[in-house]
């Protein structure tokens, strides 16, 4: 009798953190230099109110904002997650932080998602 090997959902997670990581390299970035910087400091034009709300009104743009905002929160979950286990040597609690971990970031997708849609 073969024993049948354990099916893991760690390929899953890493998926997640690493699309997470390309979205919070290459997109948040941007935005923190046009919303933190460029604006502030008169480099840009600020957009007007009415500009920014017929941008925010279109599906798509709320659902690149959504899965924008999901996949770094995914990618902090993951990251979290393994600097308790390796940093702080907590691996003996294992399910406790991954409950915590992803819990969490399901939570504050959740939370995102009827901010975004409500807007």
């Amino acid at each position: 009798m073969s024993k049948t090997p354990k099916i893991s959902n760690e390929p899953f997670w890493w998926a997640l953190f690493g699309a997470g990581g390309v979205v919070s390299a290459l997109f948040v970035p941007v935005l923190i230099v046009i919303f933190g910087l460029a604006i502030p400091l008169g480099w840009v034009e600020a957009p007007d109110y009415q500009s920014m709300r017929i941008l925010l009104a279109s599906p798509v743009t709320r659902l690149i904002l959504f899965g924008i905002i999901t996949l770094c929160l995914f990618h902090w979950a993951h990251r979290f997650r393994f600097t308790l286990y390796d940093g702080l040597q907590l691996k003996h609690l294992e399910s406790l932080i991954l409950v915590l971990t992803y819990g969490s970031a399901m939570v504050a997708v959740i939370f995102a998602g009827i901010a975004i849609w409500t807007l």
